[in-house]
């Protein structure tokens, strides 16, 4: 029989945590139950989900899921230490259904010589687990400042990461993207394993992108969105993808995780009751950013 060559791949997941609220009611009543979540990810056309590692009953009910409406899935970690992830690892590997783990070290103010060590324990026991772990570019973390991360990149050469720049445009007051900035980010799209989308404004980091009519059929139209720094995104998230591809090997996966979480991370207005209304439809953005992706992708 004829080898099948299985070539390198997107695929576009949705953020559990994006799931927080939603409902029939615009999520201000009426949330969805966790089978009607799932089954509106897969019938949306996502690839898989990006969740939390489930124990006890609730894994048997993922299991259940996932193999119901064919999804891969992912999880979330918060290690402090080497020893802390290879805790997380071993139930990841009992849980028997986690593609990657998306990392978030806890340790924002540990710097120089022992963050390397932190960051080379991490990306070492990685390798020896057999399941892939990616450190996140995110505030509050290890990786919260982009001049100390880019030292990272350059001092520790197998560093593997998930890109979200949402973090340090806000962080960074990005409100244009300095010709300075713009090469140190791109100083990490080298190393990227997969994707966050979300678009900051440099004052927000989540802002609602406005959406104008439908997508034609080379993806999407020139004016379905609109907003300044969607466009430095959309760069950012395809260099990705490019670095992503030239390295890739028969096989592998590029996960892109649709990643709007609710409130306080998304925008909220009182109404008359004062109530806290987001002022997004974190659904039907997602559904851009995922239609944004497969775009991106046919451009790789």
């Amino acid at each position: 029989m004829k080898h099948r060559v299985r070539e390198p791949r997107l695929e576009v997941l949705m953020s559990w945590w994006g799931m927080n609220g939603l409902g029939d009611q615009d999520g201000a009543s009426d949330e969805w139950s966790m089978e009607e979540k799932v089954r509106r990810i897969a019938e949306a056309g996502y690839d898989g989900i990006n969740g939390m590692l489930p124990e006890g009953n609730e894994a048997e009910r993922w299991h259940r899921l996932l193999d119901q409406y064919n999804l891969s899935y992912s999880v979330n970690a918060y290690p402090k230490t080497v020893e802390e992830l290879d805790v997380f690892l071993n139930k990841a590997k009992a849980f028997g259904r986690v593609d990657f783990v998306n990392v978030q070290v806890m340790r924002p103010f540990l710097v120089g010589e022992q963050a390397r060590q932190l960051l080379a324990g991490m990306t070492e026991l990685s390798r020896s687990a057999g399941i892939p772990s990616y450190i996140e570019t995110h505030r509050g973390t290890i990786t919260q400042d982009l001049l100390r991360t880019v030292e990272y990149v350059h001092n520790v050469p197998d560093l593997e990461l998930t890109i979200d720049f949402s973090h340090y445009v806000v962080a960074g007051e990005m409100r244009t993207v300095s010709d300075e900035a713009e090469e140190l980010l791109q100083a990490l799209l080298p190393r990227t394993k997969s994707i966050h989308a979300r678009v900051s404004n440099g004052e927000q980091v989540q802002i609602d992108v406005p959406m104008f009519g439908g997508s034609d059929e080379g993806g999407i139209a020139e004016r379905e969105c609109e907003h300044p720094m969607l466009q430095h995104f959309q760069r950012w998230w395809l260099g990705g993808m490019r670095s992503w591809r030239q390295a890739a090997q028969e096989g592998d996966v590029l996960p892109f995780v649709c990643e709007l979480g609710p409130p306080p991370y998304a925008i909220t207005v009182s109404d008359l009751h004062d109530n806290q209304i987001e002022v997004s439809n974190r659904w039907t953005q997602a559904l851009l950013f995922a239609r944004i992706a497969r775009s991106l992708w046919q451009r790789v």
